[in-house]
């Protein structure tokens, strides 16, 4: 049986632990500093870190200061970052992530958002815009290559910044995302309509960025429940396209397949269900690619699904916030920190940042 304390191997890496630092966007740094070298520092008892979403072009979200891997500053101040993840024992992805539609033009200098096709998503809101206006209709892509070599060139930087690979964000309503789901696709060339041609936009990112980091050092998160960012298929469109994706990135050998389960919080226009996420669980070889989850896993659930090697490893997310030593308060069954400060979350300074107490403190 494995546990949050078992070892990891993972490609050429060996996992000291199976708890894995989820991506969290905390929006204080469009260039990492000194700030975020010590707050992903605290952290480095992870397994492995996986970054905020990192950006790679310049875009309006709704998070203004979230980080990108497009420029040359950005590529030194994140070296700085996993230099001294790396320094403490840490090994640390670099989460390669394109908003797509759920942009704004109003916060990128009138250049459009764009998407796989001119559909909104329903929802959202820009807290810097007056009003706080929700997501509008993005323009449809004319070329999906020129965004999957944006994807390649961030990958090229990743590995300049010294990272110890990268992950696709192809989940949470993201560019990636939006053109696996039909419900945001309706092209009609060959980038849209069968599973095989809305799945053809992430495999092909895979495919570029292995070309860079070798496929043992890439992963992919995937969401198939939706919800997040006005997500969601049939349940039998879902199934059947998730078992596809699934079964051409095993057949890749990357390194692993994140999956998140269904979260209803992060679903306000109740697009999404509640997916089996387990029933892929045998389409993964886990010779050579690892089974992540993740989703409002709490210490018991977490230890259930290593026990029953459901998944190979368990990615937390807010739990990371308020407790910078997690790895080690779960493998030694110590209290967990659960009170943080929602509004400290995003932007802001050192505070409900770096400054939460580790279990010894």
């Amino acid at each position: 049986m494995s546990s949050f304390k078992s070892p990891l191997k993972l490609g050429p890496l060996e996992l000291k632990n199976r708890v894995i630092m989820a991506s969290l966007t905390r929006d204080r740094n469009l260039v990492p500093g000194e700030l975020q070298v010590k707050y992903y520092t605290q952290r480095a008892g992870a397994g492995l870190i996986l970054t905020e979403g990192t950006l790679i072009e310049q875009l309006g979200s709704e998070w203004s200061e979230a980080p990108g891997i497009y420029t040359d500053e950005q590529v030194a101040g994140w070296k700085k970052v996993v230099d001294s993840v790396h320094d403490h024992n840490g090994l640390i992805f670099c989460q390669l992530w394109h908003i797509g539609r759920v942009a704004h033009p109003l916060l990128q200098n009138g250049r459009s958002n764009v998407g796989p096709s001119a559909i909104a998503a329903k929802g959202g809101k820009f807290r810097q815009l007056e009003g706080k206006p929700g997501y509008v209709t993005p323009e449809a892509i004319d070329d999906p290559e020129h965004y999957i070599a944006l994807y390649k060139r961030a990958a090229e930087r990743a590995k300049e910044a010294g990272f110890d690979g990268v992950e696709l964000h192809s989940a949470n309503g993201y560019l990636s995302h939006q053109f696996i789901d039909n419900t945001s696709n309706h092209r009609t060339d060959q980038w849209g309509g069968s599973i095989e041609n809305r799945c053809r936009f992430p495999l092909r990112i895979i495919d570029e960025i292995c070309g860079v980091y070798g496929n043992d050092r890439v992963g992919i998160k995937l969401s198939p429940g939706g919800g997040y960012n006005d997500m969601g298929m049939s349940p039998k469109d879902t199934n059947e396209t998730y078992a596809y994706i699934i079964k051409e990135v095993n057949a890749r050998q990357i390194a692993y397949i994140q999956i998140t389960r269904y979260w209803a919080l992060g679903d306000p226009v109740k697009r999404g269900a509640d997916v089996d996420i387990f029933q892929w669980r045998g389409l993964i070889d886990s010779k050579h690619t690892k089974f992540f989850v993740n989703a409002d896993y709490d210490y018991e659930q977490g230890a259930k699904v290593l026990e029953a090697n459901l998944a190979d490893a368990v990615v937390f997310g807010r739990l990371y916030i308020s407790n910078p030593d997690l790895a080690e308060r779960l493998i030694n069954n110590q209290k967990l920190n659960t009170n943080f400060d929602f509004k400290t979350f995003y932007g802001g300074n050192e505070k409900g940042y770096t400054d939460y107490p580790t279990y010894k403190q």
